[in-house]
């Protein structure tokens, strides 16, 4: 007997010590995954110049939410959004403007370190450039805000751009004051990456096209467009990870639009607002983003001056969690870093950005800290 319960604190020590090791071999790989994670988030900010801005700003975020501004990445006039080339080489800007021609103009820059080297430059299609995409074919589509059309452009392997391959013009009006003709904001590529979104707020409808690669044009799609509520003013939108919802941010009524996606389809299932119920000031809607998980939605209102939450349904619907004040007056962009854990806001009036720690689980947001930038507009993190 004394025998077996020598033994058995024999094992019992053995069984100690080696449960020791396994959890300061685990704490040590934590250590060193720590250690080897990079300790600052780069972004690049755009702006409008038309203030102190010079252009482009690389700025970063540590991983306790400080924020840094690292200088001007490079001089531009006003590169109001930002996008990277499929493979991240190249940054591209709009400039939001209309020259003698009525063009605005597009951007192509190598990225070295912080700061960026101009490749060149080229129309945009249209006046007032807004939005910038570019798909894994490197064709780039650009939506022109005052001229109310969506243009196609193309990179070639050293990133330079083509000229102007395509005009998509939209036609008609909407029924409000801002809504006398097509206002494009904002063009999304779907999964698949050659069919289309164009937002367009001034007709206050959504227009299908897709990217004919062959003949390099946009080709309208057989159900053409979809009309939002009246008034609505559709801006932005995002994609659901399942594929299956997309949701519009519609700036004049401040409201967010649920889309279901059904033989290549869009329908319109509901709509919420993102303002709460008893506000009773001016708001427009600016930038909608979801999380890759697909279990939050976030809303920045500018005049409420908020960052309106959702939860997201089984069935895609949008429940109301709560407001983060931005801290800040015209949330024009957000961006949520490339591993969720901030949010950061780009106030355009107040000349500030802001950063908010994400809760994985809860959805909601902790202020981190603030930082000054000359008229920010749009975040783009590396």
């Amino acid at each position: 007997m004394k025998l077996s319960i020598i033994s058995l604190s024999l094992l019992l020590m053995i069984g100690c010590k080696e449960s020791n090791q396994k959890q300061e071999t685990v704490k040590v790989a934590a250590e060193t995954k720590k250690q080897t994670e990079p300790k600052n988030i780069a972004f690049y900010v755009g702006t409008y110049t038309n203030g102190e801005s010079e252009g482009i700003y690389s700025y970063s975020v540590n991983r306790d939410g400080k924020l840094k501004n690292n200088g001007l990445a490079a001089m531009s006039e006003n590169p109001s959004f930002l996008t990277f080339s499929d493979d991240k080489k190249y940054l591209l800007a709009v400039n939001e403007i209309e020259d003698a021609e009525g063009q605005g103009g597009v951007e192509s820059y190598k990225i070295e370190a912080d700061t960026l080297k101009l490749i060149n430059k080229s129309p945009s299609g249209g006046a007032h450039p807004c939005f910038i995409v570019a798909n894994e074919a490197n064709f780039v589509l650009t939506a022109n805000y005052s001229s109310g059309n969506v243009g196609l452009l193309q990179l070639n392997s050293a990133g330079a751009l083509s000229g102007i391959l395509d005009v998509h013009q939209h036609t008609g009006r909407g029924t409000t004051e801002r809504q006398k003709g097509p206002h494009a904001h904002s063009v999304w590529l779907q999964p698949t990456q050659k069919d289309v979104v164009e937002v367009d707020l001034g007709t206050n409808e959504l227009w299908f096209t897709t990217i004919d690669e062959k003949n390099k044009k946009l080709a309208p799609k057989k159900s053409a467009k979809l009309a939002m509520e009246r008034g609505a003013g559709p801006r932005h939108m995002t994609f659901h990870p399942n594929g299956k919802w997309a949701y519009v941010f519609n700036e004049l009524n401040s409201t967010i639009t649920q889309l279901s996606l059904e033989n290549e389809t869009y329908k319109i299932e509901r709509t919420i607002s993102t303002v709460p119920s008893d506000f009773k000031g001016e708001n427009t809607a600016a930038d909608i983003h979801i999380t890759s998980n697909g279990k939050f939605l976030y809303a920045s209102n500018r005049g409420h001056n908020s960052i309106a939450i959702f939860e997201v349904g089984a069935d895609g619907s949008l429940k109301s969690i709560g407001f983060e004040s931005v801290k800040g007056d015209g949330p024009r962009n957000f961006a949520i870093s490339p591993k969720e854990e901030f949010l950061l806001v780009a106030n355009q009036y107040t000349n500030n950005i802001v950063s908010f720690k994400k809760n994985p689980e809860t959805g909601l947001l902790t202020y981190m800290d603030e930082i000054d930038a000359p008229s920010p507009v749009c975040i783009l993190f590396k």
